[in-house]
């Protein structure tokens, strides 16, 4: 059986920090705090990489107990291992 030769088309992957929303949840919640012009990207990025770590973690978790699927057991371990290294 032979392949379609068409290529369906992909959705747009928005590549664009939501900076407006960003910038308005600081407003709510910390209104006297004082932000760069570029304070809220630096924030956006470290979220990214947050996830991306625990993502990781979790991940190395679910192998060692030998579990095909990352459990929320899987997650709160990660997390607490990350964070404990974050502190020291």
């Amino acid at each position: 059986m032979a392949f379609s030769t068409t290529v369906p088309r992909r959705k747009r992957v928005k590549r664009k920090a939501p900076r407006g929303f960003l910038k308005r949840v600081f407003k709510r919640r910390k209104p006297h705090l004082r932000l760069e012009k570029s304070g809220d990207l630096l924030i956006h990025l470290n979220c990214l990489l947050f996830v991306h770590r625990l993502a990781e973690e979790s991940r190395t978790n679910a192998c060692e107990n030998k579990c095909g699927i990352i459990n929320k057991e899987h997650i709160l371990t990660a997390a607490k291992v990350i964070l404990k290294k974050s502190r020291g």
